[in-house]
């Protein structure tokens, strides 16, 4: 498959999902903890909340200019960025190219959400009886995470297999 339709395939799917989760959770559910769904007993529930920050809450005290600049015009123009650069840099190993389109998918995903809504809906939580507990968020923001770790992955992997080259 061309390498450009796979990038695009990819990052249309990211958004797709989340897209499609976050219609069914606000057509489906009640919002707050009144609605909450437990998924597996208190360890994972679904709890539908509107953020108007980023990942977990974190800005959605600021002023709305702030807002507008951080949570929107930045990461818009990051996101252009990050799209330029893995479609001009045909070194990067498909690990990365895949990491790279998760990120860009989950962030444009949250970014039209604050554009058409002006918050963005967030429903997973997970609480593993305090050894592990989560905010509430969403399948775009496990679409990022899920990249940066893919990428320090393939950073790891990347140079093993250059200090291997080296030493041969």
């Amino acid at each position: 498959m061309n390498r450009n339709i796979f990038i695009v395939l990819l990052i249309v799917f990211n958004i797709a999902i989340d897209q499609i989760s976050k219609v069914i959770v606000r057509s489906s559910m009640t919002p707050g903890r009144n609605g909450e769904i437990d998924v597996i007993g208190d360890y994972f529930q679904l709890i539908w909340v509107e953020n108007q920050g980023a990942f977990l809450g974190m800005g959605s005290d600021m002023n709305p200019t702030l807002r507008l600049i951080f949570l929107l015009i930045l990461p818009t123009i990051v996101l252009i960025y990050v799209i330029y650069y893995i479609v001009k840099t045909k070194e990067l190993d498909r690990l990365s190219v895949i990491a790279f389109c998760c990120i860009i998918g989950g962030g444009i995903a949250n970014v039209f959400d604050r554009i058409t809504r002006g918050e963005v809906t967030d429903f997973f939580f997970i609480d593993l009886g305090g050894v592990f507990k989560t905010g509430i968020f969403n399948v775009a923001d496990l679409s990022v995470t899920t990249g940066m770790i893919m990428l320090l992955f393939s950073g790891i992997f990347s140079s093993k297999k250059k200090k291997a080259e080296e030493t041969v």
